[in-house]
């Protein structure tokens, strides 16, 4: 196991957690950002509850479950360029950044799990 697929995987895991608990806490600003894009508010918990899933399959991924860590970083990968394209969609530039940013973390790991 490679130093960079551990600490990549888990900053990639942490940095999703940590947006999964935002989501869940559901402050004032996760709700104008996605009814910006377009996202109903009723489908914050449930995409949350997804990247909530992909980050604990990335975690068991480094504990001795490599499909699962595949599968994992395969799906926020598909999320992320779900968010960018909704963005991308509704013209919403000015906060893209967070989603690319995700989603290059996602693609970082993926890239690492997918090397192992």
């Amino acid at each position: 196991m490679s130093t960079a697929y551990v600490i990549i995987t888990v900053i990639t895991a942490l940095a999703t957690v940590g947006n999964v608990v935002m989501d869940f806490a559901n402050p004032k600003y996760v709700q104008a950002n996605a009814a910006e894009v377009g996202v109903l508010p009723n489908w914050i918990p449930w995409l949350a509850a997804l990247k909530g899933a992909g980050a604990v399959g990335l975690l068991a991924g480094l504990l001795g479950a490599p499909a699962v860590g595949l599968a994992a970083a395969t799906g926020l990968v598909l999320f992320f360029v779900g968010a960018v394209a909704v963005h991308v969609r509704a013209a919403v530039f000015h906060n893209i950044a967070f989603a690319g940013s995700y989603l290059a973390l996602s693609v970082a790991t993926l890239a690492l799990t997918a090397a192992r």
